[in-house]
């Protein structure tokens, strides 16, 4: 039966993410008549694809998945800085204690098991939303360093008020580093965490970036460390 609950004022996005065609068409139709936008994905490939490339406002993940199953998704969708803050609500039949305790270790931000009360699903998800909202006026979006100003949002550096242009991979490189600031960060580690490759691609793909990166930042490149021998890391003056 359709839920008829208020519409929500701002169409958030949601990506439904179960390898059921049923459960899929239920989620779906709920979630629309509920006033929301949804994509789905039916294996945790397809799921971390249309995360990145969509960025939902929230995500709702099955946990038995072919392909990638659903706790790989949400360990990768927490290490990538750009759906690391995405909420996640994992939906399965696992109602197990250590399932769920798992999931939650993992970076889920509820667990609801099967069979569900899609009225009380759809209750989670917007109060879920509505946290986040309220995280998010709160959260600084811009990281300032001396002269270095990064806008996350705006996708914008500058160094001394002048714009410096990076690609998306070059911006994404300086967020991780300077999330982590004070940590080091291993070649590999960068790879996996900003390129999502296998420890097999050849780590002078991080040493190009990064001499590219620091080119384009001139001064502001004072903040980026090379610890010889392991990797590199972001370092306040």
């Amino acid at each position: 039966m359709a839920l008829m609950l208020e519409p929500v004022r701002v169409m958030a996005k949601i990506l439904v993410v179960d390898d059921e065609p049923d459960a899929l068409e239920v989620l779906g139709f709920n979630l629309k008549n509920a006033g929301y936008e949804v994509t789905t994905a039916d294996d945790g490939d397809a799921a971390l694809k249309k995360a990145r490339q969509q960025l939902p406002d929230l995500i709702l993940l099955d946990l038995m998945l072919p392909e990638v199953d659903g706790l790989e998704v949400c360990k990768l969708l927490r290490r990538d800085p750009a759906t690391s803050a995405i909420p996640i609500i994992m939906v399965t039949a696992k109602a197990g204690e250590i399932d769920r305790v798992v999931g939650l270790e993992l970076g889920a931000d509820d667990y609801v098991t099967k069979p569900f009360s899609p009225r009380e699903l759809i209750l989670r998800i917007r109060n879920l939303l509505k946290r986040r909202s309220e995280t998010e006026e709160e959260k600084p979006q811009t990281m300032q360093f001396g002269d270095l100003l990064i806008d996350i949002p705006r996708h914008l550096v500058s160094v001394a008020g002048q714009r410096v242009d990076l690609t998306a991979t070059e911006f994404k490189l300086l967020i991780v580093l300077a999330q982590r600031r004070g940590r080091v960060q291993s070649r590999e580690a960068l790879l996996r965490d900003v390129w999502e490759y296998d420890n097999l691609i050849d780590t002078r793909t991080v040493d190009t970036h990064m001499r590219r990166l620091r080119e384009k930042l001139g001064a502001g490149a004072q903040y980026l460390d090379t610890v010889r021998g392991v990797g590199y890391r972001f370092m306040e003056a």
